[in-house]
């Protein structure tokens, strides 16, 4: 456990919540679908993984393309950084983990156990530990200095399509295809708690930067908040019925943006429940992420793209 900095936020100034973003750049980085866009922990740097089995690094706002990783043997569904920001860790559809040093842009470890395609890949704020999802039903705790799984964990009855560890914490969150959350606690591999509300496939599952909400969509569309202290729903919306493939929360913790398969950008105010629209992408959009200071919105999409909105 590490004490949480986004606690102290509520003292700080938080950025100001917005929703009148415009699409303002195109980058063309991609033959392929763009499944995931991470910024980086503090430098105006942003990473894109493809199916195209590629990453990139660009940097802002300019787009231009920094470091390009391949290594990967299919579709490249997710990645995230190293808390300190210098390495990087990948998920693909060749069921392996890979770990990246920036400074070289080189491979510098694979862990590999998984029994099908990893759908996501979590950093442990310690920067010790790496979590992945996968379509084999389960999920896996790597240990990065001896290299190897730490503990599986098994509970789910379909698709694990992502994960993400609580902030500055040992709890893990898992959104299944089996239409349930899972909470995990990642020093004894054990289930503490599952969520059951969801319908369908539950396709992207976060956390708001304080921790206390969670956000998950799911197949049909349908957004659920929930009470993390409580571990009970809050409220559920229908921006359906084209499935949500990805949720965020601004750094205010008071915008959640929905990435839709109809192409459509979703923006809930939690705090008036109000939803605003961002209409720019020609077809699906996979992943849509703020920057630090919610200036500016990133998504990718279908068509291999990544979009600025200002």
């Amino acid at each position: 456990m590490q004490p949480d900095p986004n606690l102290t936020a509520c003292t700080e100034s938080l950025p100001t919540a917005k929703f009148d973003y415009r699409l303002n750049n195109i980058f063309r980085l991609h033959e392929l679908p763009v499944s995931c866009i991470v910024m980086h922990p503090f430098r105006d740097y942003l990473v894109s993984c493809s199916e195209d089995r590629l990453w990139k690094m660009v940097g802002l706002p300019k787009g231009n393309v920094i470091l390009t990783g391949s290594g990967h043997s299919d579709w490249l569904s997710d990645c995230c950084f190293h808390p300190s920001g210098s390495k990087l860790a990948t998920s693909s559809g060749d069921s392996t983990i890979k770990l990246w040093d920036l400074s070289k842009g080189e491979c510098i470890l694979t862990f590999a156990g998984h029994n099908h395609a990893i759908w996501s890949c979590t950093w442990h704020s310690c920067g010790d530990f790496v979590a992945s999802a996968s379509l084999d039903m389960t999920s896996k705790i790597w240990d990065v200095n001896s290299e190897r799984c730490r503990y599986t964990l098994y509970g789910h009855t379909d698709s694990v399509n992502s994960i993400e560890f609580f902030p500055f914490s040992n709890t893990l969150l898992t959104a299944s295809a089996d239409k349930t959350l899972s909470v995990w606690d990642a020093r004894t591999g054990k289930c503490e708690q599952s969520l059951y509300g969801h319908m369908h496939s539950v396709n992207d599952a976060t956390f708001t930067p304080r921790g206390h909400i969670l956000a998950s969509c799911d197949s049909r569309g349908v957004i659920k908040l929930w009470d993390f202290r409580k571990l009970i729903p809050i409220v559920s919306i229908d921006v359906g019925p084209s499935p949500g493939n990805e949720v965020n929360f601004d750094p205010s913790g008071r915008v959640l943006a929905q990435a839709s398969a109809n192409g459509i950008i979703h923006l809930l105010d939690l705090k008036s429940g109000q939803i605003h629209k961002l209409v720019g992408h020609e077809s699906e959009v996979h992943t849509v992420i703020f920057s630090h200071r919610a200036e500016n919105l990133y998504s990718g999409g279908s068509d291999g793209t990544i979009r600025l909105w200002l």
